[in-house]
């Protein structure tokens, strides 16, 4: 993309920044203005106002009464103070301070200016609703598909938000530092505008193009303090789907976000080898979220007074109660701590209903902590994570104790299945598996990676579903076991996953996109009737998805498929030569 840079007009030394309206009036052009002062500054400024006023009010009256002076008789002073103490309870009853005050201030003959900004907002965004809606609505107009063959390879179509010349001076403004990029969304009122404007003056500060990253289509308002901070567009990845898998007695059709060739088709496979055997079953071992602050004293003595005390089982209701007022879903199941010298880890496990609940497990330990120091002043806290966790890091406490959800699945596969549709045998693959997935991974020291490759499957359906993807790594601990039963007939294969960290509810999970993934496997949003019970039935899914992939995959190295196999659906067929000149 040329990156042309448009007339810039720049502001006189003291002249304050032109900022953009949310909504532009060309008949209204002299309408008074308020100041868009940042929120928090205007919230203090009336919140001190209002008890300001109140404080003097309730003093003069009391004055009043005390003297027996009418209460009706009011100075000047008492006025502007009446006045004050309303206009400061109009605000306050706006919540949005400038959002309820401005459209006031502003009105004008046309009908359009008695909205407030989120409704002049929600008539102007015209666009089409984020990714993925098709799973969450069926209104969506048809849209006008364009063919492969009608594009170039990797060519994105890539609509732009129009920069205005009122935009320009906020675009020359952030290159310059003038305005912090990190703001953009609160001066503006507009989060695609912000998006818009931060890409292009990234390309200006970086000289390099971002044609290709699109930014247009994509729901900003929905990520805004929660999801992604400072963002300039979205990235593509296709979503695909294998099943069904049939797990439990129930059939799922698994979505699965990937760049990977082959990987959707292999799960595919597994799940449909699966599905003509009877399908698999899950159980589930283990359901509790960990958090490990780390504690400091002056002496190991003292420390260990302190693991003493967590480890008596008297005093752990106590503890409990301390722990479980951080939220209605969490509810403290065991403490245990460990010693480093003078430094005590102290490894908190919690369910947390279908929240994936570091938040949550977070707040409880907090509770704790500061309910600890009233009997131990000395202890000093460190850190909220001691890395006794262990979030995002391989770690032995994890293959072994488990976080989050811990399953295993099994599933017996048929020896005609093996032999028509996996096209190898039951011996070959169990010892595949011996030599492969237990001895080669002890040889090589593998901490949780006794397996053919469950990371690709839980990466997967983790982005589809808008779970953390660097919780992959303990996530994907698992032991993949194969045996030959009835007789050495049939296969009976196993995946025991100890740490299966998924939720329902928060972060990712409520963006438009992952929300219709989740809705795919019947698991979207807060169980009703039995808290926790999706984001478990979530968890046992994923389980069983890896069990299918692992079949797969081995069965493929098994009967030497896997490179002929990549690289008939793994490579590009097409003249990247041609298409480059």
């Amino acid at each position: 993309m040329d990156v042309r840079p448009r007339p810039i007009t720049t502001s006189t030394a003291g002249e304050p920044l032109k900022t953009q309206k949310l909504k532009h009036n060309p008949h209204n052009n002299d309408s008074p203005q308020l100041p868009l002062l940042p929120l928090y500054i205007t919230n203090a400024v009336f919140f001190g106002l209002f008890f300001s006023v109140a404080y003097f009010l309730l003093h003069r009256w009391r004055d009043k009464i005390r003297t027996s002076t009418p209460l009706h008789v009011v100075t000047a002073s008492e006025t502007a103070a009446i006045i004050s103490l309303v206009a400061s309870f109009v605000y306050l009853l706006g919540f949005f301070g400038i959002g309820f005050v401005q459209p006031i201030a502003s009105r004008a003959s046309s009908d359009e200016d008695d909205l407030s900004d989120d409704e002049i907002i929600a008539k102007e965004d015209s666009r089409n609703p984020g990714p993925c809606p098709a799973a969450l609505t069926d209104s969506c107009p048809p849209k006008t598909v364009t063919t492969p063959s009608q594009l170039p390879l990797q060519k994105i179509t890539n609509p732009k938000i129009p920069i205005t010349h009122d935009d320009e001076e906020i675009v020359h403004s952030v290159v310059s530092g003038a305005i912090p990029s990190y703001s953009l969304e609160s001066r503006l009122g507009d989060c695609r505008k912000a998006a818009a404007i931060r890409r292009e003056a990234v390309q200006r500060l970086t000289g390099m193009s971002l044609d290709g990253l699109p930014v247009e289509g994509f729901d900003y308002e929905s990520i805004l303090g929660q999801c992604c901070e400072m963002p300039i567009g979205f990235v593509q990845i296709p979503v695909g789907v294998a099943g069904p898998l049939l797990l439990d007695g129930v059939e799922y059709t698994v979505p699965m976000a990937t760049t990977e060739g082959c990987l959707v088709a292999s799960t595919n496979r597994g799940c449909k080898a699966i599905y003509a055997s009877g399908g698999a079953s899950s159980v589930m071992l283990r359901d509790g979220m960990t958090r490990a602050p780390v504690v400091r004293f002056a002496t190991a003595l003292r420390a260990a007074q302190l693991k003493f005390y967590l480890e008596d089982p008297l005093n752990f209701d106590t503890l409990a109660v301390v722990f479980n007022k951080s939220s209605r879903f969490a509810r403290l199941q065991n403490i245990q701590p460990a010693i480093a010298g003078k430094n005590l880890y102290i490894r908190f496990r919690c369910s947390t209903g279908d929240a994936m609940g570091m938040n949550m497990v977070s707040k409880g330990v907090q509770n704790v902590l500061d309910f600890l120091q009233n009997d131990f002043p000395d202890m000093d806290v460190i850190g909220i994570s001691g890395n006794f966790c262990s979030d995002k890091k391989a770690a032995a406490v994890n293959w072994v104790e488990g976080r989050g959800k811990s399953v295993v699945c099994e599933a017996i596969i048929k020896e005609e299945v093996v032999k028509k549709v996996l096209k190898t045998s039951v011996e070959a693959l169990v010892e595949l598996n011996m030599l492969k997935n237990l001895t080669g991974s002890a040889i090589a020291g593998s901490l949780g990676g006794f397996n053919a490759h469950a990371s690709n499957i839980v990466s997967a359906i983790y982005i589809a579903t808008g779970q953390d993807p660097a919780q992959n790594v303990e996530s994907s601990h698992c032991i993949t076991m194969m045996e030959a039963v009835n007789d050495g007939k049939d296969l009976h294969i196993s995946v025991s996953m100890p740490s299966i960290e998924v939720g329902t509810v928060g972060g990712g999970t409520q963006l438009a996109s992952q929300s219709a993934c989740l809705n795919l496997l019947g698991v979207k949003g807060a169980s009703k009737e039995s808290p926790g019970a999706n984001s478990r039935l979530l968890a046992t899914i994923v389980a069983g998805s890896v069990l299918a992939g692992e079949l797969s995959l081995m069965s493929a190295i098994a009967a030497g498929q896997l490179v002929k196999s990549h690289m008939k659906y793994n490579r590009s067929s097409k003249d990247i030569s041609k298409i480059v000149s």
